[in-house]
């Protein structure tokens, strides 16, 4: 038994490895300027329904300034699962998505009402914003639930395997409905497109006929034809 267990301890971590770059991990650092009336900044981060979401946002310091953080999908209901105002230092944000598509990360950093700065100051204010965001089976904490379930080590890269694994399993899933979706779409403009044409042909057709009809009639009126 040990024998065989020990080939699968070291084939279990390059398949971690392999699956894991199939999952959406995103990373970035990035200054945010400071304004009386900011823009939203967003990063955006396709995730699937009932996904769980962690945000770590590392904000450096800065004076005279609030930024605020608002986690939305790209839905067309716009689904706002969070805002906060205020956040500093390191804050750890944790949503689950309701629907398909993407969720953004929005920040804004605003200058504070009641500070006396001149224009030439207010356009060098900016924080140094870290931003990490996790999704799926990255987004969940395995040494957490191997402290909790007494799990070993094999059994907690098992575990980790089994998430990935339903991730992937996941995401083919979508894209075969996705393909089914785009195949229903693209027969039905086919058929709409057919049905067009022969509306025009039958279309040109009668109105050919009419005018000849038309004409015939105009010029035996004449006396230009029997």
């Amino acid at each position: 038994m040990a024998s065989s267990s020990r080939p699968l301890s070291l084939i279990l971590p390059l398949v971690v490895l392999f699956l894991s770059f199939c999952h959406t991990v995103s990373a970035i650092k990035f200054n945010l300027p400071a304004f009386r009336y900011p823009p939203q900044k967003c990063i955006w981060n396709p995730a699937h329904p009932n996904a769980l979401v962690i945000v770590t946002a590392n904000v450096g310091p800065g004076l005279h300034q609030r930024v605020d953080i608002e986690i939305v999908d790209s839905s067309p209901k716009r689904n706002i699962y969070l805002s906060k105002r205020g956040i500093k230092a390191e804050s750890r944000l944790a949503i689950t998505t309701h629907s398909e598509g993407e969720v953004g990360v929005c920040l804004r950093n605003y200058i504070d009402t009641d500070a006396k700065l001149s224009q030439d100051e207010q356009g060098k204010l900016s924080r140094v914003i870290d931003l990490d965001i996790d999704i799926g089976a990255d987004a969940v904490d395995y040494n957490a639930i191997a402290n909790q379930e007494s799990l070993s080590g094999l059994e907690t890269e098992m575990r980790k395997l089994e998430g990935l694994v339903k991730e992937v399993v996941d995401e083919m899933n979508y894209l075969k409905k996705r393909e089914e979706r785009f195949t229903k779409t693209n027969f039905s403009t086919n058929k709409r497109v057919q049905n067009f044409a022969w509306f025009s042909i039958i279309s040109l057709a009668g109105l050919g006929a009419w005018q000849i009809f038309h004409l015939r009639s105009y010029f035996k009126r004449k006396y230009l034809i029997d």
